[in-house]
C-alpha cells in the first residue's frame, strides 16, 4: 500500500467558501454614503451662507455705530473763544441735543456747524475749532453741537440723515431763537448731506458750504463698502438694506437721496470737494451743484485733495473761497 502524499488531497481542503455580500446590502452603501455626502455638502453650504449674512449684519452694524471719540477740549481752551453749553431739543422732539454757542456782538448772522459720520462737534482733522474762529472773526454768531450717534449720554445710532435732519432743524430753531436773521449751515461729508436733506423741508437757512458731500445711497455705500472688502454689489446691497431697518430703525427709502439729487434750492450753496476724495466721489458734488439755479451758488473741486481735508491742503485758498461766498449771501435775495 502506498503512502498517501499532500498532492493527492483536495486543494481546498479545510477552508470554508466565503459568500459574496448580498447585491442590497452594498446598494445600501452605496446609497448611505451618497447621504452623507450630501449633507455635508449642504451643511457646509449653509454654513458659508450663515457666514455670508453675518459679514453683512456686521457691516450694517458698523455703518449704524461709529465709533467716535469724546471731546477733548472746548472753544476757550483752543481759540480763547467766550461761548456757552447749549441744550436744546430736535425738531421732532425726540432727544436733547448738546451743543456749544459762540456769541458775535451784536450780530444776527449764525453759522451751524455739521459735523460728519465719525465726529463729534470739535472733528479734528477738519480742524473744527480753526474754521470756527475764522467765522466768529467774520462776525458771526457760531453753533456747534453733537448729532445723536455722536452724543457722549445717550447715544443713538446713526442713521444715514433721516434722525439727523431733524436734530440739525433743531438746532437752526436755536439759532432763530437767539436772534439770527441769517443763518448758514456749513456741513462735512454725511454732516453736508443731511443738511441738503433738513433743507428739503426748512424754510430758516439762507446758504450752505457743503465740504466733501457725502450723501447715503446705494451707489456711495457700495463704493464705501469695497474700500475695505470686495463684495458683489448683489445681493450685498439688498441684505444690508434689508438688515438696516432691524438695526437702526432706518430704511435706505425712507432717505431722500433721489429728491436731494434733483433739487434746485432757493439759497446759495457753495460745494466743495476734492478729486481724490475715496469717500464721496467728486462728481457728486457737480451733479448737485449743476441742478442749482442761484447765481451765488458756485462749486469748487479741487485737484489732488482727499475726503474733508481740503482746508488743511489749501488753507488760504479755502478761506478765501468762504469769504467770497459770505459775502454774496449777504445781498443774495
Amino acid at each position: 500500500m502506498s503512502p498517501t502524499t499532500r498532492s493527492d488531497l483536495p486543494l481546498n481542503s479545510g477552508l470554508k467558501d466565503t459568500p459574496a455580500p448580498p447585491a442590497d446590502l452594498l446598494t445600501t452603501r452605496h446609497i448611505s454614503f451618497k447621504h452623507i455626502l450630501v449633507a455635508l455638502l449642504l451643511s457646509a453650504l449653509f454654513f458659508l451662507l450663515f457666514c455670508f449674512i453675518v459679514l453683512h449684519g456686521y457691516i450694517a452694524w458698523v455703518l449704524s455705530n461709529p465709533n467716535v471719540a469724546p471731546l477733548y477740549s472746548n472753544p476757550k481752551l483752543s481759540k480763547n473763544l467766550a461761548y456757552e453749553d447749549v441744550l436744546f431739543p430736535a425738531a421732532d422732539g425726540s432727544r436733547l441735543m448738546q451743543g456749544w454757542y459762540i456769541p458775535s456782538e451784536n450780530s444776527r448772522k449764525t453759522i451751524v456747524f455739521s459735523h460728519g459720520y465719525g465726529a463729534n462737534r470739535e472733528e479734528p482733522w477738519v480742524p473744527m475749532y480753526d474754521l470756527a474762529h475764522y467765522a466768529n472773526r467774520l462776525n458771526y454768531n457760531v453753533l456747534m453741537f453733537d448729532y445723536g450717534f455722536a452724543a457722549q449720554k445717550s447715544k443713538e445710532v446713526a442713521t444715514g440723515g433721516k434722525k439727523e435732519a431733524e436734530q440739525l432743524l433743531g438746532a437752526i430753531n436755536l439759532a432763530k431763537q437767539r436772534g439770527a436773521e441769517k443763518i448758514i449751515v456749513w456741513g462735512f461729508s454725511m454732516g453736508a448731506g443731511t443738511a441738503l436733506q433738513a433743507a428739503l423741508t426748512s424754510e430758516d437757512i439762507d446758504g450752505m458750504i457743503l465740504d466733501s458731500t457725502f450723501l447715503l445711497e446705494p451707489d456711495t455705500m457700495y463704493h464705501n463698502i469695497r474700500q475695505h472688502i470686495d463684495l458683489p454689489r448683489r445681493p450685498s446691497l439688498e441684505i444690508i438694506g434689508l438688515l438696516l431697518p432691524v438695526l437702526n430703525g432706518t430704511s435706505m427709502r425712507q432717505i431722500p437721496y433721489t429728491e436731494v439729487k434733483s433739487k434746485d434750492y432757493p439759497f446759495p450753496t457753495l460745494f466743495i470737494h476734492g478729486t481724490e476724495d475715496d469717500k464721496a466721489p467728486y462728481p457728486i458734488a457737480e451733479k448737485l451743484a449743476g441742478n442749482q439755479t442761484n447765481e451765488a451758488s458756485e462749486v469748487w473741486i479741487v485737484e489732488g485733495s482727499h475726503h474733508e481735508m481740503i482746508f488743511r491742503e489749501h488753507p488760504k485758498e479755502y478761506l478765501r473761497k468762504v469769504s467770497m461766498f459770505l459775502s454774496r449771501t449777504e445781498t443774495a435775495e
